[in-house]
């Protein structure tokens, strides 16, 4: 709890007993990188005293541990977590991660400001601190259907909120570049705030007119000379290791001391079995440093830099005046939390089931009409197909093309070339619209895989071999109120629903990860060798990532930035 500013003072100076003393650690020192020995006093929520020996109502043995600032996740979508904003709090915030600044822009693709309201009012009840960025892009280009549509005047009463530090990634970097209307209203209004950015491969000039226009930040850089030139121009560089988006690796080499306070680290979207096999920022903390970054440069980027970015003041150091903000763990080496402090608060059973919880919004989403397997026919004359071509661990995908030769008016899967049928079907009961195409990078033998989370307009996106199963997995996800499926041979293999929005499951986050492993299963036992089939699905319908895409509109030239003819 907050207390008194003569409360602070007294208590820092060791004339009052602290209310909590961590005592018999080491604090790593994010200035000068030094493990010191000392006791950390804190009073309510802040850090009152370091380096020194203090009493405390409260005091907790941390011999043999080391005690390091929390950590920032400074780019995420909490809904790609697949769970609400509470269950994402019970499960990463036990591992050390005390903030983190989320882009509410799935739900808000299907419901509007109801789903930024949403998060405003999650946040803050939740044991970690969230921040919300306002969604910059709803929907992300003009070549989808979304649920909604946030212009520059929707999102100017809520830049003064409490939760609110900016405007989220702005996508349509495009549209920037091309000074669209919708897009300069924006940027405009939240001129002299934080911008986030988002423009995968945009170097050179046009990148510095990107830059020009206000944006701070980047988190698609996926190559360690992108990386650089976006952090010589001034971009704060924020690495990414999601679930399908994995940069850290490339970029490892960036990190050092000297790079640090200008990196910090985000996972953008991490699901639950991720988070239980692999970790969150822990687990980017770790394979940083076995990757040969150093430490200090590390847990800078995991705090202090990440803090200092978003202009967080008040946390990122174990200094007297910060939140008390703090992970216990066993080794820089290690980063395994025994104990984490936000705001002074531990982050256990007692505080998490204390939280008052929110009523979900947008249930029964998912309208789209029934669809029959000949809806998964694809026509044309031409042979030359454009195929979208998966790089595994990226959203970044290619343009191939390959001759698919029409038998009966219809160009037909052809497994022996990993082709298949890719289709998008327009869910909010707009327009109906569906659109068909090929992909090449699942593996699949036979059956098929649907999803509502389908970046970012989030309409049913299916893959498949057979229509019939195609059409049951597209279905079912309307009975399920959206969520994943696998089919074979009409049969229903494994399923998640995710009724809110179509996007997020009410259930625990354990039992989403038990269905995770089910449907991962299922998707392998189709033959799938994507290690994350569904969440690099979704990415195949986002119309602002290089180099081809499909929508409900069709297929989606990026680098043209137009639907393909």
């Amino acid at each position: 709890m907050p207390r008194s500013l003569s409360d602070r003072i007294d208590q820092g100076r060791g004339l009052a007993p602290a209310d909590i003393v961590l005592r018999g650690g080491r604090v790593f020192d994010l200035i000068t990188g030094d493990l010191v020995e000392s006791d950390v006093a804190i009073c309510g929520d802040t850090i009152v005293g370091v380096y020194g020996d203090y009493d405390g109502a409260q005091v907790i043995d941390c011999t043999g541990k080391i005690l390091v600032p929390g950590f920032i996740d400074t780019h995420l979508h909490i809904e790609s977590s697949l769970v609400t904003p509470f269950e994402f709090d019970r499960c990463v915030t036990p591992r050390g991660v005390t903030t983190a600044i989320c882009d509410p822009h799935e739900i808000a693709n299907v419901c509007g400001l109801a789903g930024i309201h949403y998060f405003l009012e999650a946040s803050a009840r939740t044991v970690m601190d969230i921040r919300v960025q306002l969604s910059s892009c709803v929907p992300s280009t003009h070549m989808e259907t979304a649920g909604a549509r946030l212009e520059a005047a929707d999102l100017v009463p809520l830049m003064d909120h409490p939760r609110v530090i900016g405007l989220a990634e702005f996508m349509n970097f495009p549209g920037v570049l091309m000074k669209d209307e919708g897009c300069m209203a924006k940027l405009e209004a939240f001129q002299g705030r934080h911008i986030d950015g988002h423009a995968p491969l945009l170097r050179g000039n046009d990148l510095n007119g990107y830059i020009a226009a206000g944006i701070r930040t980047e988190h698609e850089a996926t190559t360690a000379e992108e990386g650089l030139e976006k952090l010589r121009k001034g971009m704060r560089l924020l690495i990414r290791e999601g679930s399908v988006s994995k940069d850290l690796h490339a970029l490892a080499s960036l990190i050092t001391e000297r790079h640090s306070p200008f990196i910090a680290f985000c996972t953008d979207d991490r699901n639950p079995l991720d988070i239980a096999e692999h970790g969150h920022l822990d687990y980017m903390i770790r394979t940083a440093i076995a990757l040969g970054a150093p430490p200090l440069a590390v847990y800078r980027a995991a705090s202090l830099s990440a803090a200092e970015a978003f202009g967080l003041k008040d946390r990122g150091l174990i200094a007297p005046g910060k939140r008390a903000d703090i992970a216990v763990i066993d080794s820089l080496e290690g980063c395994h939390a025994s104990l984490v402090l936000v705001a002074g608060v531990r982050a256990d059973a007692a505080a998490f089931s204390a939280r008052q919880p929110v009523a979900p919004v947008a249930r029964h989403s998912v309208k789209a009409a029934r669809v029959e397997p000949q809806h998964f026919r694809a026509g044309g004359n031409r042979a030359e197909t454009p195929v979208i071509g998966i790089l595994p661990g990226k959203i970044i995908t290619e343009h191939l093309t390959f001759t698919i030769t029409p038998q009966d008016g219809d160009k037909r899967p052809d497994v022996a070339r990993d082709l298949i049928r890719i289709g998008v079907i327009e869910r909010h009961g707009l327009n109906g619209n569906r659109a068909m195409g090929f992909v090449q990078g699942f593996g699949m033998q036979r059956g098929a895989i649907a999803s509502t989370v389908c970046h970012d307009h989030h309409n049913i996106a299916v893959v498949g071999v057979d229509y019939a199963d195609m059409a049951l997995a597209a279905n079912r996800l309307g009975e399920i109120e959206g969520g994943f499926v696998v089919v074979d041979g009409g049969r229903v293999l494994a399923e998640l629903a995710l009724p809110v929005a179509g996007l997020m499951s009410l259930e625990p986050f354990e039992a989403v990860q038990a269905a995770l492993v089910a449907l991962r299963a299922a998707a392998k036992g189709l033959g799938v060798v994507l290690e994350e089939p569904f969440l690099q699905l979704a990415f195949l319908a986002l119309p602002v990532i290089p180099h081809l895409k499909i929508t409900d509109h069709g297929m989606v030239d990026v680098d043209r930035f137009e639907v393909m003819a």
